[in-house]
C-alpha cells in the first residue's frame, strides 16, 4: 500500500465514523484556532507599539526623569524629577546636534464643561511639540511662545475629548474648566487614531508653564522631547544631551545619573522584545490545547488498532509488510491532524475577526503564524500517531486472525 491508498483507506475511515473523528480532531481543531488568534493578537499589539513610536515624530529622543536612590531603597525610573525647563532650553541653545526642544509634564484631570465632564490626559508642552511629534492642528490654532511665558489659560483639545463634551459642536472659542481653573479652548487638534487600548485623541494640550505652576502645581518636568537634526546623528545628539546634563546636575563620572536619554531605535527594540516574550507566552498556553488534541490522536488511534486486529492479521497475510501497517496507521493519524488544523486555521480566522470588533483592539494575522500552526498540527499527528502505528507493525500475523 502507498501514500495515496492510505490517505484514502484514511478518508473512508473518517467518513464511516464522523462523530468519533470530529471528536478526535476537536482538540487540534482549538488549539490551532488559539494559537492563530492569539499570535494575531499579539501581533497587533506589536504594531500597535511601532506606530505610536512612530508617531512620536522622526528623529526624536526623549529625555525622561532618571531614579532616585534614598539609603539603600532605589526609585524606579521617574522617581528622580530633577529636569526644569531651563534644561530643556540649555540643550536647545548648547547642543548642536538638536533642532528643536519642547518640554512635556502631564497627568490625568477632571474637565468640565456646563453639565459635561470627563476625565482625560492633560498634556503640558511649547509650541514645538507640534513639529516633534508630528501633531496636526484641523480648526483653530495652537497656542504660542508668548501665550506659554505669560501663563495663559488656553488649550488645545482632541478629537475624543471634544466629542464627549461637545457632541458635534466646534469647541473652538468655547470655555472648560480643568480642576476648577477656567481655560480657552483656541484649536482642535488633527485625529491621531486609537492605539491599542489607548485613545491618542482623547486628550487636552496647554501650555507648559500653565500646567506646572496652575494645573498640577509642579516645579520640574518630567520628559524633553528633542529632536535630532537627522537619522544619522541621533547617537552624537544623544551623547552632547548626557554631557549636557550630567554638566548642568553636577552629576560626576561614575555616579548614578538622575535622567535617561532614550532614542526611537530604542523604543522599537524595546517594543520588539515585550512584544517577543508576550507572543510567546499567548502561542504557550494556546499550544497546550494542540497537545492536548495529540493525546486524543493517539488514544483514538490506539483503540484503533484493537479494533482493526484481524484486519491488519488479514493484511499480513496477503503480503503487506510491517512498514506497510506502520505507514497506514500513521497516515490515518496524520490526516486527522491535518483536517482538524485545516477546521482549526478557519476558526482562528473567524476569532481574529471578532477580536477585531472589540473597542481599540487590533489584531494581525500573520502568514507566518498559519503556517507554523499547521506544521505544528502536522507534527503532533505524526508524533502522536507514531506509537498506535508501531504497535499495529508489530502485532503477529498468526495471533491477529484469530482475534475475534
Amino acid at each position: 500500500m502507498n501514500i495515496g491508498e492510505s490517505v484514502i483507506v484514511a478518508l473512508e475511515g473518517i467518513a464511516a465514523n464522523k462523530m468519533r473523528a470530529a471528536l478526535t480532531m476537536l482538540g487540534v481543531i482549538i488549539g490551532v484556532g488559539a494559537v492563530i488568534t492569539m499570535l494575531a493578537l499579539a501581533q497587533g499589539a506589536r504594531e500597535n507599539m511601532m506606530n505610536r513610536i512612530q508617531q512620536m515624530g522622526t528623529n526624536v529622543l526623549m529625555v525622561m526623569s532618571g531614579r532616585m536612590q534614598r539609603g539603600g531603597v532605589r526609585g524606579g525610573f521617574g522617581s528622580s524629577q530633577r529636569l526644569t525647563l531651563e534644561d530643556a532650553d540649555a540643550i536647545k541653545k548648547e547642543c548642536p546636534s538638536i533642532d528643536a526642544v519642547a518640554p512635556e509634564v502631564g497627568g490625568n484631570a477632571q474637565v468640565k464643561y456646563k453639565n459635561q465632564n470627563t476625565n482625560t490626559s492633560i498634556t503640558g508642552t511649547t509650541p514645538s511639540y507640534l513639529g516633534i511629534r508630528n501633531v496636526q492642528v484641523q480648526e483653530g490654532r495652537f497656542f504660542t511662545d508668548g501665550e506659554v511665558s505669560s501663563l495663559k489659560r488656553v488649550a488645545m483639545i482632541g478629537q475624543t475629548t471634544a466629542t464627549t463634551l461637545f457632541g458635534t459642536t466646534s469647541p473652538v472659542g468655547k470655555d472648560i474648566r480643568i480642576r476648577g481653573i477656567q481655560f480657552q479652548i483656541v484649536g482642535l487638534l488633527a485625529v491621531k487614531g486609537a492605539q491599542g487600548f489607548g485613545d491618542q485623541d482623547d486628550t487636552i494640550v496647554i501650555p507648559v508653564t500653565t500646567a506646572m505652576r496652575r494645573v498640577f502645581g509642579v516645579q520640574n518636568i518630567r520628559t524633553i522631547s528633542a529632536q535630532a537634526k537627522s537619522m544619522k546623528i541621533m547617537d552624537q545628539a544623544s551623547n552632547e544631551i548626557a554631557d549636557l546634563l550630567r554638566k548642568r546636575h553636577n552629576i560626576v563620572a561614575g555616579s548614578d545619573e538622575d535622567f535617561m536619554v532614550r532614542n526611537q531605535a530604542e523604543f522599537m527594540q524595546m517594543a520588539n522584545q515585550a512584544a517577543g516574550i508576550f507572543a510567546l507566552l499567548l502561542g504557550g498556553i494556546a499550544s497546550v490545547s494542540l497537545l492536548v488534541g495529540g493525546i486524543g490522536i493517539m488514544n483514538i488511534m490506539l483503540v484503533s488498532v484493537t479494533e482493526r486486529t484481524r484486519e491488519i492479521g488479514i493484511r499480513m497475510a496477503m503480503g503487506a509488510r510491517r512498514r506497510d501497517i506502520q505507514l497506514q496507521f500513521l497516515v490515518e493519524a496524520l490526516v486527522l491532524s491535518l483536517l482538524g488544523g485545516a477546521v482549526g486555521i478557519l476558526l482562528g480566522f473567524i476569532g481574529a475577526w471578532g477580536l477585531s470588533h472589540l473597542p481599540n483592539a487590533t489584531v494581525a494575522v500573520s502568514l507566518s503564524s498559519v503556517l507554523m500552526s499547521f506544521g505544528f498540527a502536522a507534527f503532533v499527528g505524526i508524533f502522536f500517531g507514531y506509537y498506535p502505528a508501531l504497535q499495529a507493525s508489530r502485532l503477529n500475523p498468526i495471533d491477529a486472525l484469530r482475534y475475534e
